[in-house]
């Protein structure tokens, strides 16, 4: 005779279906955005501990890198988002050596101009058509005459003041036994020096070294436009960093700069999850509980948000409260094929510099066009950022042949404004940490590394109780990196 089954009631069998997920015997830490950002906790984290934590990371694209991506245009790549890296930035200098990665200097522009509309202001030697050593170094050297008359001391003057302010950053670099562990972003700005450069505009720091009206109207409000999209009336620290971000030594990864992202991802043992967004995370008592948009939930003793929070939307239990903030959006455009030099004023498309900034003038429809590469005489790849959408109508008129457009809108660093107001590095006071708090002092890759290290120590004094750390345990790269990547 068969042996009756058991009957379970219906109501327990619901309560069974809704019963939270389960905990694993290792703590389990959870990064939202597998960019510089994410994948530079994960890093850290296993630098510094030896522990056997779970770390388990959402992207919810299909591929890594956040903002540092690649675009193809007529089968080559280009960067499409974070472009270039300062020879002072340790962090992802040392990403490059652990990940056995390449470095290489990004296109140069052998020429500049900066243009008001209507003419060019100021507008540099070419040594394109010759393309020999010596005659080059003349006519740079001829440039720099040149860019002396106009501005005089006031170019040194800048110089001076971004040196200072790269000096102080250098602070984060040294040794984790004697640099404190930072609680929120205005105490990690004080200790270095650098909380007042984000109290003050960019132009009232200049006028305080005494440089010129010319300098700031045109040559550094065309840096800042083209590396933050706004204007000398920005924060002090985030404009400091973007004059960094025009000197020379500059570089970037063989490949694309998302390869770091990529590697350290591989090299950390986490477990990554594509396609796969958090819309809400709840706090409940010992852990979080990540719900996402495929449906699944997840147990996190720790929580990692390490992507701008400013256009998602996660519902947080209980609610968080963080300053608001706007994103600055700059629309890069890429396109194949040749300028029109009648919209220049040229008879010639050759003598259109390769590098066009413009000033601040609302009525300008573009911040910049650059020449990413050049096939042949009337055969260029350019990159255009605009504040705006560039209208084909319009690209119609500044370019004379148009082989091949691609437009990328990126919500790309914060809207800069003096004083700052920081968001918390722990949204809840508990073990809910926030990476992109750091980006309103300033937006860089390296900036995003330096805010990652300090979250990894904060987690690990916080939650671990680990007071000393070191760096022993460094994990050598995998090289299977490419099929996380792929080009937007």
């Amino acid at each position: 005779m068969s042996t009756p089954r058991a009957i379970i009631p219906l109501w327990i069998l619901l309560l069974l279906s809704l019963s939270p997920p389960t905990l694993q015997s290792n703590p389990t830490v959870c990064i939202i955005g597998t960019g510089i950002g994410g994948s530079s906790v994960a890093h850290f984290l296993r630098q510094y501990s030896p522990d056997p934590t779970r770390i388990l990371m959402f992207e919810r694209n299909g591929v890594v890198g956040g903002r540092m991506a690649t675009v193809t245009i007529s089968g080559e790549t280009f960067e499409a988002g974070a472009s270039i890296l300062h020879p002072k930035n340790y962090h992802v200098l040392n990403y490059t050596k652990l990940l056995t990665l390449k470095r290489r200097e990004p296109s140069s522009s052998d020429s500049f101009g900066i243009w008001n509309g209507k003419k060019f202001l100021l507008k540099t030697i070419s040594a394109r058509s010759w393309k020999v050593p010596i005659v080059e170094k003349m006519v740079s050297l001829v440039n720099s005459v040149y860019l002396f008359v106009r501005y005089g001391f006031s170019l040194l003057k800048m110089q001076t003041f971004v040196d200072d302010t790269v000096e102080r950053f250098l602070n984060y670099y040294q040794a984790v036994e004697g640099r404190p562990v930072f609680e929120s972003v205005d105490e990690m700005l004080e200790w270095a020096g650098l909380f007042n450069l984000t109290t003050r505009t960019l132009e009232d720091q200049l006028i305080d070294v005494k440089i010129s009206p010319l300098l700031m109207q045109e040559l550094i409000t065309v840096i800042t436009r083209i590396n933050y999209g706004q204007s000398i009336y920005m924060s002090g620290l985030a404009g400091a960093v973007s004059l960094a971000g025009s000197g020379g030594g500059l570089w970037a990864v063989e490949g694309g700069n998302w390869q770091m992202a990529a590697g350290l991802i591989n090299s950390s043992d986490v477990e990554l999850h594509l396609h796969e967004e958090i819309e809400s995370i709840s706090y409940l008592g010992e852990y979080y509980e990540l719900n996402s948009t495929k449906g699944s939930s997840y147990a996190c003793e720790v929580t990692v948000v390490a992507t701008p929070l400013d256009e998602l939307d996660i519902h947080f239990s209980p609610p968080i409260s963080i300053p608001k903030r706007k994103l600055q959006h700059t629309h890069a455009t890429f396109v194949r094929g040749v300028l029109n030099p009648v919209y220049f004023g040229m008879d010639d498309v050759s003598k259109i510099p390769d590098l066009v900034g413009t000033i601040e003038d609302p009525d300008l429809p573009f911040t910049s066009i650059s020449v990413l590469k050049q096939h042949s005489e009337k055969d260029f790849t350019y990159k255009i950022f605009s504040r705006k959408p560039m209208a084909d109508a319009l690209l119609d008129n500044i370019f004379r042949v148009r082989k091949e457009t691609i437009q990328i809108n990126w919500g790309a660093y914060p809207h800069y404004k003096a004083p700052e107001v920081f968001a918390p590095f722990v949204l809840d006071g508990q073990h809910l940490y926030y990476v992109n708090a750091f980006e309103n002092a300033a937006s860089t890759m390296e900036t995003s590394a330096v805010a990652a290290e300090n979250v990894a120590r904060l987690i690990l004094s916080r939650f671990f109780s680990k007071a000393s750390l070191s760096s022993s345990n460094l994990k050598s790269s995998t090289s299977d990196e490419e099929h996380l990547h792929q080009d937007l």
